[in-house]
């Protein structure tokens, strides 16, 4: 039970005068005029004469950040979404019934003002009251000295104390929606439909991830959340839908971390026609795109590191980077039972069901994805660890895919589709066998995948990007929670890796 706190109980007190003065605490509406920073750009140029001119009455509404009380004027600064303003209520302008309900606000409220513009002798923007209304008692105190906070995870479990607080914070917000809205807008440009598949699937497919698991009454049948859209979006492509592309929730049972949340935003889109190597191109315009809506640059600094995004980026295969970056010998790549032990011997965990190719992946991601700064692709990836993917023609052992890897993580995942039914029956049959000697991460037979190959899927390549990722990029953010409101979070108390 939450301890007594003593400025709590005060506010309590001075709600309960305000009850019996006849306040209302929580009125209903407010019509505004004017924003804080449409009234900067109104008459943020003007000077007193000027403001003096202009003698009209605006309505604004905003919280109370700041009290500077004088007997009988006040200065006080109001926020709302565009900023903060100056307010001078004076008790022989409100009248005294009104100047003494604000005397009894405290920071934290939400206030209405009626008034005119004037600078004052500090040459500072500020509207005079003519009246003012209480629109909401704040209970609580907004914290103290917040920037000063050690406990950080407070401003994930309680993002709403952490938008009042830091204007940073919020303004990551508004970069990740104008982020979205950027990609929204390459790729309707470019004659893709967007569209929505299903959360709920009878059977979690796409992607190689532990799924969350529930249970729908009405239908007596287990149900799955999307790990991926997948194989939704390529029915779409054999149904004549020939570039679909969706940005929603994927949820996956896996660890928290600050690249990770078990449930986190997605791009995925599909292209008829075209390949893996079409989409790296794509992939390249994309970003820059990007770049130069939201940044206004091509050129980035992330955490320290100078990203330049000028085309062409770095292309290079699994086999090669492992060679070049991590220094593994050929016969670590050609050998099973040499792998395994050089893997080992660098502390790499692994499962007795891994073949070569999830070895070398393992691998790869401890020895070589972190020093992936600039924009690289990877690609050859090995078949076993592409259930999905087509085969290389030149090399059937491989895939036609790539990831792309910026700041040391993986931003993006694409290839050419597998349209051949058959092989993806045999693709599938072996994910079912790992299921079932274990492996919770392998995906599931699905029939109906296969019968929507069966009518044809034309040649098409697709790709995933996260969308989180890409904002902590954008926005130079350490962490996934730094980009997402509501981060999941351990119970306070629970301690464990992360």
């Amino acid at each position: 039970m939450e301890k007594t706190n003593p400025v709590i109980e005060e506010r309590r007190k001075k709600a309960e005068t305000l009850k019996s003065m006849g306040i209302h605490l929580h009125p209903a509406g407010y019509k505004c005029d004017m924003a804080a920073s449409e009234a900067m750009k109104r008459f943020g140029h003007l000077d007193s004469a000027a403001l003096e001119k202009e003698n009209r009455v605006f309505s604004m509404a905003g919280r109370i950040m700041a009290i500077r009380n004088f007997g009988k004027a006040s200065f006080i600064h109001i926020k709302d979404r565009s900023g903060l303003l100056q307010a001078y209520i004076k008790k022989d302008q409100v009248g005294e019934k009104a100047y003494t309900t604000f005397k009894y606000m405290d920071i934290g409220d939400f206030i209405g003002i009626e008034g005119t513009f004037f600078r004052t002798r500090t040459n500072e923007l500020t509207i005079f009251a003519h009246h003012v209304i209480l629109l909401s008692k704040s209970m609580r105190p907004l914290p103290e000295k917040w920037h000063g906070l050690a406990d950080v995870e407070t401003r994930y479990r309680q993002r709403y104390l952490d938008l009042i607080a830091n204007d940073h914070v919020k303004e990551v917000f508004v970069l990740r929606n104008r982020i979205i809205q950027s990609i929204r807008d390459f790729f309707i440009q470019r004659d893709f439909l967007e569209v929505e598949t299903p959360m709920m699937q009878p059977i979690a497919g796409g992607a190689a991830a532990k799924p969350f698991k529930t249970f729908h009454n009405a239908l007596g049948m287990d149900l799955y959340l999307r790990i991926a859209p997948e194989l939704y979006l390529k029915r779409l492509v054999v149904g004549g839908l020939e570039r679909v592309f969706e940005i929603n929730r994927n949820f996956r049972n896996e660890g928290i971390s600050i690249q990770h949340n078990p449930e986190f935003t997605m791009l995925e889109f599909y292209m008829s026609y075209s390949t893996y190597e079409d989409l790296m191109s794509l992939t390249e315009t994309l970003f820059n795109h990007v770049a130069q809506k939201v940044l206004g640059t091509s050129t980035i600094e992330y955490q320290g590191a100078r990203i330049d995004f000028a085309v062409p980026w770095k292309r290079m295969t699994l086999f090669d980077s492992l060679r070049e970056i991590a220094g593994v010998k050929e016969e670590v790549l050609s050998d099973i039972r040499t792998a395994v032990n050089f893997a080992e011997s660098h502390d790499i965990a692994l499962s007795k069901m891994d073949k070569l190719g999830k070895v070398l992946t393992k691998i790869f991601d401890e020895m070589v994805e972190p020093k992936l700064i600039g924009p690289t692709f990877i690609m050859g990836y090995p078949i076993d660890v592409s259930p999905l993917s087509r085969r290389n023609d030149e090399n059937p052992d491989i895939a036609d895919r790539f990831e792309l890897f910026i700041t040391g993580r993986e931003m993006a995942n694409g290839f050419t589709e597998l349209n051949d039914p058959d092989d993806q029956r045999t693709r599938f049959e072996e994910q079912v066998s790992l299921r079932e000697a274990g492996d919770d991460e392998a995906q599931f037979m699905d029939e109906d995948y296969i019968r929507a190959l069966e009518y044809g899927l034309p040649p098409t390549a697709g790709e995933g990007i996260g969308i989180d990722r890409i904002t902590m990029l954008f926005t130079d953010s350490p962490s996934i929670r730094d980009v997402i409101f509501f981060p999941q979070m351990r119970p306070r108390g629970e301690s464990g890796t992360e």
